[in-house]
């Protein structure tokens, strides 16, 4: 069964120490749910458990089927969700996806399955979405290659009532299936499934 672990990360970016001493975790079916205010270090934990930064000190262990998977291993095997993913503008949604797929050595019909599951049209330019839409997209690309850990943070930015309860039976689809999640949101949310929380301090 898939899961997530890490104990006593540090990180600084030149003088500024932006994480030190972080533990947590999440098993098959649980949400671990990071918070904090901005600048607490919420997103520099989500790239250090998904293989895009080093820590400076500390361990980061996320096993799937057994086997613990090395740091380039994890970036591939995550499905991560950010403010900062941005697509190609002049492609469309199922264009978008299609490359990604292809990247990542997947069906490339798995992601018009996905455009009808988070409700987005397959022809409409990404430069032209809304910043929901956009949102959507995101979950899209982080589930295309059906992961056994996400990492999601701010999942539910910039969604309206509609697409946070699309977003939260997603989340929930995932961890019935058994996946782990890591969470992180400024504030605590509503999440599905077992949550585990930590609070970053500022």
């Amino acid at each position: 069964m898939p899961a997530i672990e890490f104990h006593d990360l540090h990180r600084r970016f030149g003088r500024v120490r932006v994480l030190s001493g972080v533990s947590g975790g999440a098993g098959a079916g649980e949400v671990l749910l990071v918070t904090g205010a901005n600048g607490s270090g919420k997103s520099t934990l989500l790239r250090c458990l998904a293989g895009l930064l080093a820590p400076d000190k500390g361990e980061v262990r996320m096993t799937v089927g057994g086997r613990v998977l090395e740091p380039a291993e994890r970036r591939r095997a995550v499905g991560y969700l950010a403010p900062d993913l941005a697509f190609y503008e002049p492609l469309t949604t199922a264009e978008n996806l299609a490359f990604f797929a292809r990247l990542r050595g997947v069906d490339p019909g798995r992601g018009a399955a996905l455009l009808d599951w988070v409700g987005l049209p397959h022809d409409r330019a990404a430069g032209a979405l809304s910043s929901g839409m956009v949102q959507r997209l995101r979950w899209a690309w982080a589930l295309l290659h059906w992961p056994d850990v996400l990492l999601l943070d701010e999942p539910l930015a910039n969604l309206d009532p509609p697409g946070r309860k699309l977003v939260s039976q997603l989340l929930a689809e995932q961890l019935e299936r058994g996946a782990a999640a890591v969470v992180a949101n400024p504030a605590p949310i509503d999440l599905p499934g077992s949550v585990r929380r930590v609070e970053l301090a500022g």
